[in-house]
């Protein structure tokens, strides 16, 4: 029984053993490894992916002479600093959603920061567009500023030396229903300094709303207005009495300076009073509250060279007095007139003024 076991083992080793030397060879050649192809991103998709937001949306620029690179903007919002390309011997006429649109710069299509951004797969492509110089002195655009103060809803108005500078809400609406309603171009400041400049063209039709003081009336009764109709608005804040935040996208919150807004020794504003260096002063506590340098409204309208001065001292680019006009190619952006709204000034008053 022993060696009959035995011999069992070992055929059983030499069954194994064969089957060991009857293998197939390893194949001495390595296999080909799917190897991960890397996807180079666009400069527009890159920003999507660095932002790794759900409303960010890049921005991509096109258009003869155009090499502006693709931007961040937010789908919650208006479209924030646009770029103004240059061109010898032309003049940037904006930006425009199709190559169609921009071919015919029509400015009922023209995208600008009056707009809120709208995206297809957090991404959209502007087209640019461009006028010579003498289609741009041709168009004669003329820019009204629009100045506001309080609001009030009662017909008949208010009582009191104020009396003027109360708008009946009832008015407002008709008059930014019109302006809603019948084509116009709502310029951001930066647009409006190129204008002057005469490097970007604006359409004859052209306005800006503005409001001094920030009156709460302002909060109540008027910004529901302006974002009912979605129509680019400017507040000008006296930082020293309140720096609300913005009560809608479409209101720009600008300086009326920080703590000017009263009378100095001679009992006029302390804007004609102060040295320039005062008043950068001021204007500085001002644009870092709304961290923003742009524009001011000069309180009470007072200005002079002093002032001027002192408005560059901190950086701002432009100023708006109360002196009655309009804004055009070389208008001086130390001293920008306005359209002046009173209480009892209806939509005919408006229409009259600006069209």
């Amino acid at each position: 029984m022993i060696g009959i076991s035995a011999a069992v083992v070992l055929l059983g080793a030499g069954a194994a053993g064969f089957a060991w030397m009857n293998r197939a060879p390893a194949d001495p050649t390595p296999k080909n490894v799917a190897q991960p192809i890397e996807r180079v991103l666009t400069p527009a998709q890159q920003l999507i992916v660095d932002a790794d937001d759900p409303l960010a949306c890049a921005a991509s620029f096109s258009g003869d002479g155009i090499v502006e690179e693709p931007m961040l903007q937010w789908q919650n919002a208006l479209y924030q600093a646009l770029p103004i390309p240059a061109q010898d011997g032309l003049v940037f006429a904006g930006w425009y959603p199709t190559a169609e649109s921009a071919a015919a710069a029509d400015p009922a299509s023209r995208v600008n920061g009056a707009d809120p951004v709208v995206c297809t797969d957090q991404q959209i492509e502007l087209f640019g567009a461009w006028k010579t110089p003498e289609e741009n002195l041709a168009e004669g655009t003329k820019v009204p500023i629009l100045m506001y103060h309080q609001f009030t809803a009662n017909p008949d108005g208010e009582k009191g030396w104020l009396r003027g500078n109360y708008a009946y809400i009832g008015d407002f609406e008709a008059q930014m229903a019109h302006i809603a309603t019948t084509g116009f171009y709502l310029p951001t400041w930066d647009e409006l300094s190129a204008f002057i400049d005469g490097r970007l063209f604006l359409p004859a039709r052209s306005v800006i709303i503005t409001d001094d003081d920030a009156d709460q009336t302002w909060f109540d009764l008027a910004a529901p207005v302006v974002e009912k109709h979605q129509l680019l608005a400017t507040s000008f804040m006296i930082t020293a009495y309140r720096q609300d935040p913005p009560p809608s996208i479409y209101v720009l919150r600008r300086s009326h300076t920080h703590d000017m807004h009263q009378a100095g020794d001679n009992g006029k504003g302390r804007m004609v009073n102060w040295t320039a260096e005062q008043i950068a002063e001021d204007l500085n506590l001002s644009g870092d509250a709304l961290g923003v340098r742009e524009v001011i409204a000069y309180p009470f309208g007072h200005y002079n060279d002093t002032a001027k001065q002192g408005v560059a001292l901190a950086g701002f680019e432009m100023a708006r007095t109360i002196e009655p006009g309009y804004v055009g190619i070389g208008t001086d952006k130390l001293a920008l007139p306005v359209v002046r709204i009173d209480y009892g000034m209806g939509l005919d008053a408006l229409i009259s003024r600006i069209g």
